[in-house]
């Protein structure tokens, strides 16, 4: 399902409000003017980044090394100002926070050298992450320090070797940057392209959490172990999409409208986050390509949204609606390190979620069942489901989404509570309360430390 790159900007939005909240203390209510984020990469998904900071309120500076990718965002109009002056863009960027007005920049040149020019002049940064393409770090995904664009290009194709050592000495120098910057106060995150897994395969084992090998993860958190994950994933929030499939933007305008009519959103702040979008992304101009919308949801939310669409179908308010999701969501992906970075029971490792996620929605009905390799972090590293279905406006639809929405959501959500993730405990005794009498989630139950120390000790004892 093509939704353009409306996708990245709404879940960029979620991770820059989250984290502001969680390290930052930003009210509910608020969002993040007065604050700064800086990242790098400007293409085809990291462009998304400072229409989203913009949205989200916040100052940002995104370096980039390929002009013509500024210049896209640029005519794009989701750049605002660019400039190859690191202390330029500085400058802007601390004109904006000081006015408590949002700002994107676009730097040209190469984001190594733009933290080491704030290192050096004690410049503060409050959110940083990468979103270049470290899943492909030797295939030209990440470009090194002290050389052009139009050189890295050269290096790739005719030197490959020295483009490798160049690479693997500027991943060393942009992971002792940010740990000088983490020091001070920066909140790094990784944004799930394998950066830091590039580092530590750069041969800079420092950065494991274990000081060994990747297998416990790594010193920083991705957003989704550290934001979306707790914050979002948790609650069973993900990446709710419909199409209409009348191509009508007057279809999509009403949708919109029915959408946010079905959002509480004094009930928690990611609510207010998603009403907030919906209500604004006529305003936001989102829409690439077909007449399609994202929207952060949980089960419930996803369920009520369904079945009105569907209602409105048989009505005749509007015409056929495709209902899908981004395989970036609660249930559907199984990946150490993205979606499933933040379960550590030993099995974020495993695709038995993602698998099983895939296999119910095909049993429950759903129009398109999906299963596949990659996605993101690369083939290898994930196990990716996801579904479409068809709104035809019948009774038959209706009784499919009552069982396989809910089911596409809270699958994960009870993973996540099995691996005693506080948040998922809790959303799943509230389902079972809400829903007992037909579903019921297993719900974990966690002994005293004390009592299992207890028991432990004894058995030694009664072994001497």
């Amino acid at each position: 399902m093509d939704i353009g790159p409306q996708g990245i900007v709404h879940g960029t939005i979620n991770t820059l409000l989250n984290a502001g909240r969680k390290k930052l203390g930003i009210p509910q209510d608020k969002d993040l003017r007065g604050y700064l984020f800086v990242s790098s990469g400007l293409g085809g998904m990291s462009g998304a980044q400072p229409k989203a900071a913009v949205i989200a309120g916040a100052a940002s500076i995104i370096a980039e090394v390929d002009a013509s990718r500024i210049e896209t965002r640029r005519c794009q109009g989701w750049v605002q100002h660019v400039t190859d002056d690191m202390g330029k863009a500085f400058s802007l960027a601390d004109e904006a926070i000081r006015k408590k007005e949002p700002i994107s920049i676009a730097f040209h040149g190469n984001i190594v050298d733009l933290l080491e020019y704030a290192d050096k002049q004690g410049l503060s940064i409050d959110l940083l992450s990468d979103q270049t393409s470290c899943h492909a770090v030797y295939e030209g995904g990440y470009c090194p320090a002290g050389v052009t664009f139009e050189e890295r290009t050269e290096l790739l194709a005719h030197h490959r070797e020295d483009f490798c050592a160049l690479v693997d000495k500027t991943l060393k120098r942009h992971f002792e940057v940010i740990k000088r910057l983490v020091a001070r106060g920066t909140y790094f995150f990784d944004y799930g392209n394998s950066f830091m897994k590039a580092i530590y395969d750069a041969g800079v084992h420092e950065i494991s959490r274990n000081g060994v090998d990747e297998k416990d993860g790594f010193i920083w958190p991705s957003y989704v172990e550290d934001i979306m994950g707790p914050e979002l994933f948790d609650y069973g929030y993900g990446p709710f999409r419909w199409v209409c499939l009348s191509g009508k933007p007057e279809d999509l305008i009403r949708t919109d409208h029915a959408a946010m009519a079905c959002i509480d959103p004094t009930r928690r702040g990611q609510d207010m986050d998603n009403y907030n979008w919906i209500r604004d992304a006529e305003k936001n101009r989102l829409v690439v390509g077909t007449q399609a919308r994202i929207l952060y949801q949980d089960a419930e939310g996803r369920l009520k949204i369904a079945l009105e669409f569907n209602r409105m179908v048989r009505d005749g308010e509007v015409g056929p609606i495709m209902l899908g999701r981004d395989h970036h969501d609660v249930s559907g992906t199984d990946s150490p390190f993205r979606e499933t970075s933040n379960i550590r029971d030993g099995s974020n490792v495993m695709a038995d979620m993602a698998v099983q996620c895939f296999a119910g929605n095909a049993a429950r009905g759903m129009s398109l069942v999906a299963l596949h390799n990659g996605g993101g972090v690369g083939i290898g590293k994930a196990i990716n489901g996801g579904f479409g279905m068809v709104l035809d406006g019948s009774e038959r639809v209706d009784e499919i989404l009552r069982s396989a929405m809910i089911w596409d959501v809270m699958g994960g959500v009870a993973r996540r509570s099995w691996a005693r993730n506080s948040n998922a405990m809790r959303t799943s005794a509230t389902f079972n309360e809400n829903r007992g009498e037909q579903y019921h989630i297993t719900l974990p139950y966690i002994p005293e430390r004390a009592f299992i120390h207890e028991i432990v000790q004894t058995s030694l004892n009664k072994k001497v």
